[in-house]
Parts: structure tokens; sequence; C-alpha cells
């Protein structure tokens, strides 16, 4: 179903319009496609911002011709019912009027539908703020596909509004479905893949042709066409070599015709000769009946077959075997037992006394099953020197008129890829010949096999009949038997995925995702650990790259969708947790279809103003896809604490888990009590005499977890930003369906330690200071850290009788964020340390060197000014190390030094490095360095 805003001054009426003349103005400014669930479809979309230019002015009643034109290039938009939810509802709209931009959708879908791609799915909306664009959604099945479709559908609207002289709708329809039948998956393919998705069994492309992965993790299994995973490939080279095979079935007593192998015309002839005319030629290692000839009768025409032969053979080999008369049947074997069987006819013409070969072929080839290929049911009959030879062998040419009711052969093989049909004869064939079939499939030891029988019935025992096995084929095509041109379609594909996935099989791994402003990386490690613990192989993505059971395999930041599809194609990986960031759900939807947990943190004001996202109500919106990708089967694990976060609850499918902080008696505490009294989970903080506890709570149930202050992570409770992510990771993990004592015993041994959360509140010391590393790069996150800060502060205070420790932060955050955003990181930041040390990160992301820095700056000064924030004294050092160094520098033994890093491996090396001479030295910090020199504690700075 479509929809779209309707005209604001109504249907029709011109008041608003400017008077100028339409053109052919439609443009797409930006195209995304989305592979997964995303902000706006739960399935994959393409996205495409069109701006309409003039033809804002224009909706399609205003447009003469427009809409009837439309319907007479895409016939198929009559049954298009759009936002009327009945047939012919997007033709009432377009008479009634609507903007080019909805007709667009339509287009593209309607193309798509052309070449078989059923999708309905799509909906268009103004791009707030920006008169004339207009965000255009719609559903795909193919990506190349759909993007070809949403250009074509643009231009199209364009042409119709003002024709272009050098675009022919006919012609660039022609090259689109050629497109799309280049990319489309063949028939046996895409049998197997719609079996598996009516089983709910997940598959990625892995290539742009037939290679599929059915499945995720330790589940996969991959296609190619009709070769798997359990596909020998020693039982492939035997079915290749037509003389071993025939040779391992005449061994096993089953029937099959004399022959021998040559390479040469003269050793053919000779085995001819040997064998008995008539005989076959054919290449060793051929397939698709390339190269076969049949009933040679004579020597002449055994030397003349040779070459035809050999030139089909890779490696030079030919066979001569006896000619077997009778019909040609394909047996299919699928993990060993009998799936199908069909008839193959070859290409033919069946005269009518008045037309031609030539013209009987051109009429047989106008039948719409017929394509090129295996594009469709049927191959077109391809008229070649070959075919004109079969024709003279029958007395006929091109030219002749065969009488009435004459059966005329253009290919003495009965291959569908030549142009023959099939005829179904699944359930005819003799029962012994059903036996013999198997038996062959499983000398060769192939799991599909296709078995050739040449006899004159299948329905007698072909050890009487005087039929055999001329041929097992590796990967045997599915068309014949599922699209028969005569007879009922044999469902194939249920014993293959049957095989690779036997009933009661899973194909999915299960999946935590892991999303919020702040603390999803820490987290995400939490919910790994748990799981690592209990001895899963866990595959796990983060701003810091790709981890596949306790590797890091990719280092980079991997938070967004390709990454997630990297974890679920990595055959070690059973279980799976990813970080999702709101980049990622913008530019790509999910890498996924649905996640058995999902878990929303926290939504605070972070990257706003970026991909349309203005507003922490948008930003909550994006945060929420991971939500609305949790099943009915699945939990969505929510902050209780965070009003937006309390809104998704109405978002989600499954069952929600709520996690507080929240004190007892306090709103959030009062909605997870009424929660638990209906059977809810949720996991909550508990005062208790010896420190705080968390408790698990499932209906009337209370169950002790781990005390908060045990949790080496939280720093003895000082890191509330960690007791709420031990909140949220251990409710993760009861939701995925962890014993208690397995998440206690993964919180107890989760340490914030280098090794296990690189980046993280890394506690280190060097040379006398404590020094803490963290990525904290927006306001909120420093406000989580500065509470940290002045709670580890206290106990280092206290500590020291002849004076309080310094407090030393280096700052810095992305370009990419508003000037509000970097001053109000500033300001934070000068609340809790004494000296501000502001740094700048190596990718500017859109800003000049020195501006990211100077905006921070200018919110330490702005809260300096008013002389109630512990800031004393700011210094610029743009280079990460360099500010590293200089921090160091000017840090005495008892300081309490926090890094907020970019690139935390070259910082921890630097660190690693540093030594009492170096903190000693006072050469350090020859970078750009500006200093409010301020050593007085009561220094105030000037304006």
């Amino acid at each position: 179903m479509t929809q779209q805003t309707q005209p604001p001054t109504g249907s029709g009426d011109t008041t608003y319009r400017s008077g100028g003349r339409p053109a052919p103005d439609l443009d797409i400014v930006e195209t995304r496609v989305y592979r997964g669930p995303n902000v706006w479809s739960y399935e994959k979309a393409i996205h495409l911002v069109v701006d309409l230019g003039v033809l804002e002015d224009f909706p399609t009643n205003t447009l003469p011709g427009f809409s009837e034109h439309l319907l007479e290039a895409l016939p198929g938009l009559r049954e298009h019912s759009c936002s009327r939810g009945r047939r012919g509802g997007f033709v009432e709209r377009l008479h009634e009027g609507t903007w080019l931009g909805h007709v667009a959708e339509h287009c593209a879908l309607a193309l798509q539908q052309v070449v078989g791609h059923d999708i309905r799915r799509g909906k268009t909306r103004q791009v707030k703020g920006h008169k004339g664009r207009y965000n255009v959604v719609f559903g795909y099945v193919d990506e190349t596909v759909g993007l070809a479709a949403g250009r074509l559908a643009c231009r199209l609207v364009n042409h119709l509004v003002e024709a272009e002289p050098e675009f022919d709708f006919a012609d660039e329809l022609d090259r689109f479905i050629v497109r799309a039948q280049r990319t489309a998956f063949g028939p046996s393919t895409q049998a197997i893949l719609d079996e598996a998705v009516s089983r709910d069994i997940p598959w990625i492309r892995l290539n742009q042709h037939s290679l599929v992965q059915l499945g995720q993790g330790v589940h996969a299994q991959r296609i190619r066409a009709t070769m798997t995973s359990e596909t020998s490939s020693i039982a492939v080279d035997i079915a290749s070599d037509k003389d071993l095979t025939t040779k391992l079935l005449a061994a096993a007593g089953l029937p099959v015709p004399k022959q021998d192998s040559v390479r040469s015309a003269d050793q053919a002839v000779r085995v001819a000769e040997r064998i008995g005319y008539p005989v076959v030629v054919k290449p060793l290692d051929g397939n698709h009946g390339r190269g076969v000839c049949l009933d040679l009768q004579d020597a002449d025409a055994v030397r003349e077959a040779f070459p035809v032969a050999e030139e089909q053979s890779r490696r030079g080999w030919v066979i001569v075997e006896s000619f077997v008369t009778g019909r040609d049947y394909r047996c299919l074997i699928i993990d060993g037992r009998m799936a199908a069987i069909a008839e193959r006819v070859p290409a033919s013409v069946t005269g009518d006394g008045t037309s031609t070969v030539r013209d009987l072929v051109d009429l047989t080839n106008a039948d719409p099953r017929r394509g090129v290929g295996h594009e469709k049911v049927l191959t077109r009959i391809k008229v070649d020197a070959a075919a004109e030879e079969v024709l003279a062998s029958q007395g006929h040419t091109l030219d002749s008129v065969p009488s009435e009711g004459e059966t005329v052969k253009l290919a003495l093989t009965g291959n569908m890829s030549t142009g023959g049909i099939s005829i179904d004869r699944t359930f005819e064939a003799h029962p012994e010949n059903v036996e013999i079939a198997e038996e062959a499939a499983r000398m060769v030891g192939l799991d599909i096999a296709g078995i050739d029988f040449i006899c004159p019935d299948i329905t007698e025992p072909v050890r009487e009949t005087g039929g055999a096995i001329c041929e097992v084929n590796a990967a045997p095509g599915f068309r014949m038997h599922t699209h028969p041109t005569i007879g009922e379609p044999q469902f194939i594909a249920k014993p293959v995925v049957d095989m690779l996935f036997p009933p009661g099989a899973t194909s999915r791994i299960p999946i935590v995702a892991v999303t919020g402003t702040n603390g999803k990386t820490t987290t995400s490690r939490m919910v790994s650990h748990i799981f690592k613990g209990m001895g899963r192989k866990v595959g796990m993505t983060s701003t810091d790259g790709v981890v596949i059971d306790e590797r890091l395999v990719i280092r980079s930041d991997a938070s967004g969708p390709r990454s997630a599809r990297m974890v679920l194609q990595n055959p070690r990986v059973d279980f799976a947790v990813f970080e999702v960031a709101r980049g990622g759900i913008l530019r790509e939807g999910l890498g996924y279809e649905r996640n058995d947990v999902a878990v929303v943190l926290n939504v605070q004001p972070d990257h706003l103003g970026l991909r349309g996202i203005d507003t922490v109500e948008q930003l909550a919106d994006v945060k929420a896809v991971v939500v609305e990708a949790v099943p009915r089967d699945g939990h969505a694990v929510l902050n209780a604490d965070d009003p937006l976060v309390r809104e998704m609850r109405r978002r989600c499918s499954g069952q929600v888990v709520w996690f507080s902080m929240a004190e007892p008696g306090s709103e959030a505490r009062e909605m997870i009590d009424a929660h638990c009294r209906r059977g809810g989970k949720a996991l909550v903080l508990q005062p208790t005499d010896r420190g705080e506890m968390i408790v698990v709570r499932h209906g009337s149930r209370d169950m002790q977890l781990a005390f908060t202050h045990l949790l080496p992570a939280t720093f003895s409770g000082r890191a509330r930003m960690n007791v709420q992510n031990s909140l949220a990771a251990a409710a993760a993990a009861f939701a995925a369906g962890a014993p208690l004592h397995d998440i206690r015993q993964g919180l107890r041994t989760f340490s914030t330690s280098y090794y296990l959360s690189p980046g993280r509140l890394n506690e280190v010391e060097v040379a006398g200071v404590n020094v803490i590393v963290d990525y904290c790069h927006n306001a909120p996150g420093m406000r989580m850290l500065g509470d940290f800060v002045d709670r580890v502060g206290e106990s280092l205070d206290q500590g020291h009788e002849l004076g309080k420790p310094s407090r030393i932060g280096v700052v810095a955050t992305a370009g990419d964020r508003r000037d509000e955003d970097l001053r109000e990181l500033g300001e934070v930041a000068a609340h809790h340390f004494d000296v501000v040390v502001v740094r700048e990160d190596e990718a500017l992301r859109g800003r000049e060197r020195g501006e990211t820095s100077s905006l921070v700056a200018e919110g330490v000064r702005r809260a300096m000014e008013d002389g109630s924030v512990r800031c004393k004294q700011l210094e610029v050092v743009l280079d990460e190390i360099e500010a590293v160094r200089h921090a160091m520098s000017r840090a005495n033994k008892g300081d309490l030094l926090v890094v907020c890093v970019d690139q935390h491996p070259q910082v921890m090396a630097e660190l690693e490095t540093w030594s009492d001479h170096a903190q000693a030295g006072a050469a350090y910090g020859d970078g750009d360095v500006e200093a409010h020199p301020a050593a007085d504690p009561d220094y105030t700075p000037s304006s």
C-alpha cells in the first residue's frame, strides 16, 4: 500500500500554483539502499530523494493527457490500490491530482512487477522544510533492478511531462527487462529460495550469480544452483568424466551402453566398428547436450562428428558409445531418493500445411513462456548449422513446408536449453527403474543427481526393454520439473531444503542488537563476555571492529549493517552481538532481518543535524528500528529511566524487559511494579545494608543477581554508567535465555581492562599518575564521565594529606556535531577538571583544522567566566599524541588524568613507553599550545 500527503489546498485547486509552464524537472538528488529494517519500512527498500522543481506546482490533474499516456505505458498501474485499498485506487488518485514524486514511486513498483518481482510496498513523503522535495520509498527484490526501476521511473515521468526526443520507452523497457534477467536467479536457485523463505530460513546472496548462503553462522549452508554444501567434489569430478561414470555404473550391474574414450577420429571409428553401429559421439566432460551427435550410421558420420564433440570437451577426450533408442527421461535424485521424472522431447515444430519451417519456429518462439537461456520456463529454439543438419536428415530445409500434422525435429537431444519441452512422468515410472536411478546416484556419490535414461517406455523395466543410463549429471536443472510443459509441477525444492535443514533443525543464530547514544560498546562487550563464558562462539561488531570468538578480525568502525552481515556469514559463530549505530540505520538500515533481543540504553542529543535528524525525538525514531525488528517471540530490553526509550515499548511485537536505576517509589519503578504484576520481567537496583543489589524480577519472583560494588567494571559502584550498562547486559542475557549463575559469573569477571574493553574506561598507572582512558565524545557522555571523575577524585583526595591531586582532562569530539554541541562538551568538561586540554581527531569530518577545538575551547572559556566551575586552566594541543604527552608532562604523582581518545591503540602505546625521565622532562608539548597559565586557584580569566 502506498500513501502520500494530500494537497494542502485540495485536489484540483489552482490558487497555490505559480502559473508557469510544466517542465521535466523531476530530479533524483539522493539515493539510499536499505538492506534490512529501516526508518521507513520493516523490510528492505530503496529510498530516493527527488526534487520536483517547477513540477511541484503541477499535480497530475493539471497535466493534459499525462495520466492516459502513463497508463498506456504501464498498464499494470491500473491494478495498484494505493492508499484507497482497492483495485484502481491509484488511477483515482491520478485523476483527482497527485504529485509526480508519488507517481514515480508507483512507476518504480510497476516496472519491477513487469519483470516478475511482486513488490507492492511503497510510500512518498515530503521532505520537511523543503518545498518540492520528496522521500520516495519502495521495496525491491533485487537491488540493482530496484535502483534501475527508480531511475527509469523518473525518466518516464519527465518524458510524459515533456517528450524527450532520444527517449524511447519501449527500448528502455526492453533494456530494463534484459538487465533484470541478467541479475535474476535461475529457476533452480529461485525454487530453493522460495522454499527456504516459506520456512523462515534467512538467506544472503554471496555474489552476483547463484552462490547463496541459507541460514546464519554455524547453521549456514550454501548452494550454487543445485550444488550444495553437501555436494562431494569427488562426485562432481566423477560425473564430469562420462567414461569413468559408465565404468562405475557397469561395475554395479546397472544398465549402461557400451562405450570407450578416444583422442582421435581414427580411434573413434575403430571403437564404433567394434561396438557396432549406430553409435553416439559426445564429449567426455560436456554439459547441456553440447557436442552430442546421435544415431551415427557409418565411419564417415563418426569422422564428421568427432571434431564437434572434441570442441566441447575441456580435456580433449571424446566418448563413442552404442546408440540406445527410445525416449529421453531425466530422473532427479535428491538425498538418495527419487524426487521427479520428466520426459524430454527435442525441439520440434508441427506443420500446418501452409507455413515454412522458419515461420513455424518463429511462431513457436513467440510463446511468452520462451526466453533466452534459462530466463523463462522454456528456451527459444535456436536455428543454427546443427539444426539445419537435423532438418536435412529429415529431408527438409528452413524454407520447406511440412504437411499438416507432421512433426519436424530441430535438435536430436531433448535438453531444455536447446528448446526442448518436458512432460512430467514422476508417478508413471516402474519401481525397478526408480531403484536403478537411485543406485546410480549412490554409486557416483551425488546428493543431487540427474540420471538420464534412454528407454522405450519408463513404465517398463529398462533391463527388459533394452534401455540404459546414458549419463549422470551433477547440478541438474530443476526447470523441467518445476515448470513442465505438460503435466503437474513437482515441488522438488522441498527435499533439497529438507536435506540441508532436516525437520527440527535451526537455521538462525540468536542476535542481540544494542543501540543508544552512550554505552553501546561496553554493553555489547559485556553481553559477549557472558555468553563466551557459557562456551558460545560469539561474533560481535562494535565501533572498534569485528570480533569473532574473541579475535579482532577487522579493525574499523564496524557498527553498521555490512559488519553484521560479515558475522552472520562466519561459519564459526553461534551467537551474535551487534552494536547498532544511528549512522548505519540511516545509511543502509539493519544488516539482517530481525534480532531476538533489542537493547536500547538511552537517547540523548548527539549527532543532531545530520541526515535529516534534527531533534532528539527523531533520533529516538531511528534507534527504535531495532525494537521494531523484534519478532513476537523476542524481547526488547528498554531503559525505564529514559522517557524516549520508554515510549518504544509501543513498537515492540515481543516482550519488554525493563531495566532501571531509579529508586523504589519513583515513576519508573511504579511502572515496573505494574509490569511485573502482569508477569513481566525487569532488572532493578535494590538498596541493602551491604550496598546496591541488582535484582532480577520475573512476575512475583525476585532473584538477587550481584552487588554492584563487586562488579569490576563499576569501580566499586563509582562508575554509574557501567552500573547502567551492567543492568542492560544482564537483562539482555536473561532475555536471551542465559541462566542467572552464568550472568553473574560473566559480570563478575568482566573488567574495563584494555584486554576486555579497549578504549572504554581503562585505568592504568603511569609514573605515579592515575590515568583513565575513555572514548567519551559528547556532552551527555561527559556528564556521566564527569560524575565518575568526581567520585574517583573524592577517594583520591581522601588519600592525600598534603593537598588535593589535580584533575586533568584531555577532551575532544568529532567535527560533524553542531556548533552548540561542541561548546556544550567544553562547558561540561569545565565542571569536572582543574585543567582541560582540548585536542582534535585526525579525521576533521568537514571542518577546517583547529575549528572543532576552537568551539570546544569556547565552551570551556564560557564556563570559566562564570567562576563557579572547577576548571582554572585551558590549553589547546591539536595532535592527539602531543596532547597526551603535554598532559603527562604537567601531571604530578597522585594526579588524575582522563584522556578522551580517538585512536586508543596509539594512546595506550604512548602511555606504555612513558618513563620517569619523560615525566620529569619539560621539553614535551612542542605542539601548538594555547594556555591560560593561572596557577593561583583564585585566578579568574579576563574577558
